[in-house]
């Protein structure tokens, strides 16, 4: 009989499986507790069971782990990773520094459905969904690494490490993005799984997480309904059906105003605001006309815009606009009264930034 995997294990199913080998109920939260915080990679590493507990478990059970198949540095900081999964598919997640922030991007699915235009990701096609364990794996392996390069810094320089880079026992992640490979609502069921451990199991708040959607209309509403309310960006990335029809596919399915409409729905507490990502490519959506006409469908909801300069990429045929360009398109945005940011790219080096992650695929 094939072994069960621990960290495939929701709460609920957990707290059965102890119940069937006649353990005391509190052994479900312990094993969770060394799974989500003490990032224990094998039963034999739960120390606070016996030999022969541990022993006993390890008879019908195991702990699942990414495999790290490569690590690369960008010359700004950024740390790409390339994840084995257990089929042997492959995915990518990126680690971002910024001043006292470290963001995790990671990533949904093996490859994406969407095709967008701009974005390396949709070359290689949909390959699978990831499982929620295999989604919050991402999460507990790179903070493995982080945490023992910490302890391997604090060590040589005989100073310690600073507490709140290990707070929670993330490795210094102090942000989470579903910005990585895949589109997270045509993944919901394990999405909602994963940020309910994330959450709860990790302690990690949901204010510290982003999710980005290409725009699955119908499935935002959802995602309210059964997902802790982190935060939402969505990929508009035009200011007309035309323009976005050709960048991204799936607007001929949920048009802009269809769109909008399910942002407008969606009950924000008094301080929250939607991010709407706008990838500017030289001559396609970089427009002073394109800047007013966003302006207007923005006007309601309560949202900032980030700006992302076109992240090149050897296949594509799009060009990143001027500085000058993108200045003024933010200025007309900013004289709208719209928060608007210029988002920094990072690992472009390493193709580890915005639209750049591909896992080693060929396809």
């Amino acid at each position: 009989m094939a072994k069960i995997n621990l960290k495939a294990l929701s709460k609920a199913a957990m707290e059965e499986f102890v119940k069937e080998l006649g353990l005391p109920a509190y052994r479900a939260k312990q094993i969770l507790h060394w799974i989500y915080e003490k990032k224990a990679e094998t039963i034999e590493d739960i120390t606070e069971f016996s030999k022969e507990l541990r022993k006993r478990l390890s008879e019908t059970a195991y702990i699942s782990n990414l495999k790290l198949l490569r690590r690369q540095t960008s010359k700004d900081g950024t740390e790409k990773f390339l994840f084995g999964i257990e089929d042997a598919e492959s995915i990518e997640s990126v680690l971002i520094p910024d001043e006292d922030r470290h963001t995790l991007c990671i990533s949904s699915q093996v490859g994406c459905a969407m095709s967008c235009g701009f974005c390396l990701t949709g070359g290689i096609g949909f390959k699978r969904n990831l499982k929620a364990h295999e989604i919050v794996d991402q999460i507990i392996a790179v903070s493995r690494v982080q945490s023992s390069k910490l302890k391997v810094e604090s060590s040589e320089s005989k100073i310690p490490s600073h507490p709140p880079l290990l707070k929670g026992g993330t490795g210094g992640i102090t942000n989470i993005v579903f910005m990585g490979m895949g589109e997270p609502l045509l993944n919901l069921d394990e999405v909602v799984a994963a940020l309910h451990r994330i959450t709860e199991f990790m302690g990690f708040s949901k204010r510290k997480i982003t999710l980005s959607t290409c725009g699955i209309a119908p499935k935002i509403a959802e995602l309210y309904r059964r997902a802790p309310h982190v935060n939402l960006a969505v990929s508009l990335n035009a200011a007309t059906d035309e323009v976005r029809n050709k960048l991204m596919s799936i607007n001929k399915k949920y048009p802009i105003r269809v769109l909008l409409d399910a942002c407008r729905k969606i009950h924000l507490s008094p301080r929250d605001r939607i991010t709407f990502e706008y990838v500017m490519i030289d001559g396609m959506n970089d427009s002073l006309s394109d800047a007013k006409r966003l302006v207007a469908l923005l006007r309601g909801i309560p949202s900032k815009v980030n700006l992302i300069p076109f992240n090149p990429f050897a296949e594509s045929r799009f060009k990143r606009p001027s500085d000058n360009s993108i200045l003024a398109f933010q200025e007309i945005l900013v004289r709208g009264k719209i928060y608007t940011f210029i988002r920094k790219s990072k690992g472009q080096d390493i193709l580890a930034a915005c639209g750049q992650l591909k896992a080693g695929y060929t396809a």
